[in-house]
Formats: C-alpha cells, sequence, structure tokens
C-alpha cells in the first residue's frame, strides 16, 4: 500500500517571506512588482519590508537569442525553469505572461490568479513614423512572432520579415541602429514599462489581431497550496479570467503553439456575454481562416474549443508543418 506525498508546505507559513517566481527582462520584473502590490494592498501584513521576495529565475527563452521561439521548440520555454522551482517548493507563485504559457501545465500546478488585462493590442513602430500601410515595398519588419509576421504579410507580401528576438528595450534599440524599418511590440508591455510615448500607431484588433491572451498576468500555483491560494483569490480579475479561458480554448483545439500562426481575442460586451474573434494563419499569410462568435459567460470555455475546431476543420491539411 503506497500512501500519497503531503503537498509542500507554503514558506511563508512559518515567517519566511512569500516568494515569488519570475523571469529577469524589466518587463518580467515590472509584472512581478505589480503582483507584489497588489498582494500588498489586498493583505496589509505582506506591504511590510521583506514580507515578500522576488526570486530571478532563467528560463530557456532567456538564453536563446540566436533564433525564433518557434525554432528553437516553441512555448514552455519562457516557464519551464520556474516551473520546476514551483514544484520543487522554491518559490510560493509564479508570475507569467499569459501568451507565454501553454495550454497544458505540468500535473500539480494551475493558473490560480489573473491580474486585470492590459491593453490587449499591438503597437506599431517605424523609424521615420511610417504606417504598415505606407512603407515602401521590400522595407524589413522585424519580429519574432509568427503570428505577427503573418499578418504583416497578408497585408503587404512584398515586405521582407526578418526574426527580431531581446526584451523591449533591446528591439527598440536595434529600430532605431537601422537594423530593421519596423517592428511590433505588445502594447500591454509597452505601458507596464511607461514606453507607450513611443509608439508610431496602436493597431486596432482589425488590422492586427492580438496573440491568445495578451496583456494578461497569470500567477501559477500548486494546487494543494491552499494558504497562497487563498492570498490570490482577491486579485483575480473575473473578467480577465473568462476572456482568457475562451481565448486558450482556441489554442487547446489547434493544438496551439509558438509554431503556429493563431490569434484570438474575447471581449465582455454586456452583463455575462463575450463575443470572440479568433484567427489562424499560414506563416507566409497567403492562407487566413477566421470566425467570431457570441456566447454566454457560462460557455467560455466551450465557445473558444468550438472557435478553434471550426477554425481547424477549414484548415488546409499540413498547414502548420514544420519544414
Amino acid at each position: 500500500m503506497t500512501t500519497a506525498t503531503p503537498p509542500l508546505p507554503p514558506a511563508h507559513a512559518s515567517g519566511t517571506p512569500l516568494r515569488i517566481g519570475t523571469r529577469g527582462s524589466p518587463l518580467a520584473l515590472a509584472q512581478a512588482h505589480e503582483t507584489r502590490l497588489r498582494l500588498g494592498m489586498a493583505h496589509p501584513h505582506l506591504a511590510a519590508p521583506g514580507a515578500i521576495e522576488i526570486v530571478v529565475i532563467k528560463t530557456t527563452g532567456d538564453r536563446i537569442l540566436d533564433r525564433t521561439l518557434a525554432e528553437a521548440g516553441g512555448k514552455g520555454l519562457f516557464t519551464k525553469e520556474i516551473e520546476d522551482a514551483l514544484l520543487a517548493g522554491e518559490i510560493d507563485l509564479a508570475v507569467h505572461s499569459m501568451k507565454d504559457v501553454p495550454t497544458v501545465l505540468p500535473q500539480g500546478l494551475d493558473i490560480t490568479c489573473l491580474l486585470p488585462r492590459e491593453d490587449p493590442r499591438d503597437a506599431w513602430f517605424s523609424r521615420d513614423g511610417t504606417t504598415l500601410l505606407d512603407l515602401p515595398a521590400g522595407a524589413v519588419v522585424g519580429t519574432a512572432s509568427l503570428r505577427r509576421q503573418a499578418q504583416v504579410l497578408a497585408r503587404r507580401p512584398d515586405l521582407t520579415v526578418v526574426p527580431l528576438r531581446g526584451n523591449v528595450q533591446t528591439r527598440l534599440r536595434k529600430l532605431a541602429e537601422g537594423e530593421v524599418d519596423a517592428t511590433l511590440l505588445a502594447m500591454a508591455g509597452l505601458r507596464r514599462l511607461d514606453l507607450a510615448d513611443k509608439v508610431t500607431a496602436v493597431l486596432e484588433a482589425e488590422m492586427m489581431l492580438p496573440a491568445v491572451a495578451q496583456g494578461a498576468i497569470g500567477i501559477e500555483t500548486r494546487v494543494a497550496d491552499a494558504v497562497t491560494n487563498g492570498l490570490l483569490a482577491p486579485l483575480n480579475c473575473a473578467d480577465t479570467a473568462l476572456r482568457v479561458t475562451a481565448e486558450r480554448g482556441v489554442l487547446t483545439a489547434l493544438d496551439g503553439s509558438c509554431r503556429t500562426p493563431i490569434a484570438a481575442l474575447a471581449r465582455v460586451v454586456g452583463e455575462g456575454v463575450l463575443e470572440l474573434d479568433a484567427m489562424a494563419l499560414s506563416p507566409d499569410g497567403r492562407t487566413i481562416v477566421t470566425t467570431s462568435r457570441r456566447f454566454p459567460a457560462s460557455d467560455a470555455l466551450a465557445a473558444g474549443l468550438d472557435a478553434g475546431a471550426e477554425l481547424k476543420g477549414r484548415l488546409p491539411p499540413g498547414i502548420f508543418a514544420v519544414s
């Protein structure tokens, strides 16, 4: 007869700090600090100096800078080492950009809290203020996102898209130095870094449908850690959770990863009512399949899965094959 291993006790239960695991990029740290601030506002004892510790963990995605994430293996490259630390009890919670989180999580872990979502749209940057539609033929757009690449090429097949990796500041520096003529970044990250004033143009969803869960901060914990989960409960945003659930349903149905250009955006349009727009594309932007639906909040996951299944059924076979 075997007995179940008891769950690891939260370190803060014994008076030691509540430990937040995060990547070390400026944006990741800004998200961790936002989480710490919200925890302190919800629980005054956590606002005391030393009550919360931010633990920086370097991930595989941070180490790979010479190729796109699709080439390196897709989603999970920014979460694996942090999740390993969470499972080992070295941290109590992990703060992630939800667009980096795979749809299948390690056993025993879950996204137990979603902070209020920031602006989910994409931002356009060009050195001379030129818009996407006005760039000269042959201009170079830098992005590591297949989703952005596909949508750019769908509108402007005469442009050249090249990989551009690095954090927000690195990519803006490469733009300024003339490595590319234009690039795209998430508005949410720019707002969190107080860089929104540098944007050439904000791209509405009709022009560039965002990544699944873009702008949402997810907090991952051990399912059995009732103490930490209880502390996070007041921070959870119900509307964000519904929107992210629907969008990730699309991703789940399409078996999506960084190798697949998929976009989705859910909006709350009324009391208990959401709308969802979803899209799947070929990397070259030549094939585009879209769908939309309106649904009650209680059907968020089912609506996302249904939208993803519809897209999958309408896509040509092998469209996402990796050469």
